[in-house]
């Protein structure tokens, strides 16, 4: 079963990479035996609890990840790298960070722990800034209400099982926005001019701001997608038909910029209260 997790991802295109990176990329895209979307998310998966689950645990992969995953719009490939084993030591710093050392001897081994870090360590002093980048941001048990705001309700697609539209073959269940570097660029800028004049710096500002920051990171050309992954498994399809996070965050967004307060607050109640009784699934389990 696929973890629950909703993940922020950007494909920039080949043009972004170095020539080495081009070539190597567009080989990928031609592989046969590369990962496919259908199964990414299930492989990515699998290979993090095998590291976890033996003895003793790996928190990191020795090597970065090959894989990523592709789009194609326009014959322009786009590509999202997994950058495994990046994410998995930004992780476990923020997770040795915020835990206890008694109770992270309980997960990680001290000297697993201890050379896991001094890897990472290893890692930053030998190169730059940009190459701790990651195209992937992850969230568990819910969406972060400012990954709503690079999107609009229009960019909204959605799979349910058995799906006519799919051609009556489908088994997949998801829902993912997708949209251009420049819209989620515009629509961020505006979401935190508004929220900036009309509420203040308050910790929804901080997080967009904190979106908004990344998203200036990549190439001016590439294309930013929400995919909810394996939150859509917390969703019922009546509770997946019925979400609409990004539409009413927008009209919230519209109502506040209009002066029509009560609009807005209802429209981020929505949004809020919505997350907020799927993410309580995470203590109930």
């Amino acid at each position: 079963m696929l973890p629950y997790a909703a993940y922020l991802r950007v494909y920039e295109p080949l043009v972004a990479f170095t020539p080495a990176e081009r070539a190597s990329w567009a080989a990928y895209a031609e592989a046969a035996d590369r990962p496919r979307r259908a199964g990414a998310l299930h492989a990515e998966h699998g290979e993090a609890v095998r590291r976890l689950l033996g003895i003793p645990p790996t928190p990191a992969p020795a090597q970065e990840s090959p894989n990523a995953y592709l789009r194609r719009v326009e014959e322009v490939l786009y590509v999202c790298p997994w950058q495994s084993r990046l994410r998995s030591w930004l992780a476990f710093s923020r997770f040795r960070g915020s835990t206890p050392p008694k109770l992270m001897e309980r997960f990680v081994p001290p000297a697993v722990a201890a050379q896991t870090a001094d890897d990472f360590d290893r890692f930053k002093r030998r190169t730059d800034s940009a190459a701790l980048r990651t195209h992937i941001r992850g969230s568990t048990w819910h969406v972060p209400t400012s990954w709503f705001v690079p999107f609009d309700g229009n960019e909204r697609w959605l799979v349910i099982d058995g799906d006519g539209s799919q051609g009556g073959t489908t088994t997949t269940r998801n829902l993912i926005y997708v949209t251009s570097m420049a819209h989620a660029r515009r629509r961020s800028a505006r979401a935190l001019q508004i929220i900036r004049r009309q509420v203040g710096e308050v910790s929804i500002t901080a997080e967009v701001e904190d979106v908004a920051r990344w998203l200036e990171e990549f190439h001016p050309h590439s294309l930013v997608e929400l995919d909810y992954g394996g939150i859509v498994n917390l969703m019922d399809d009546e509770t997946l038909q019925a979400d609409e996070s990004v539409a009413e965050l927008a009209a919230a967004l519209t109502g506040l910029e209009k002066g029509e307060e009560e609009l807005a607050f209802a429209m981020y109640q929505r949004v809020i209260l919505r997350w907020r009784s799927i993410q309580l699934l995470e203590s109930a389990n």
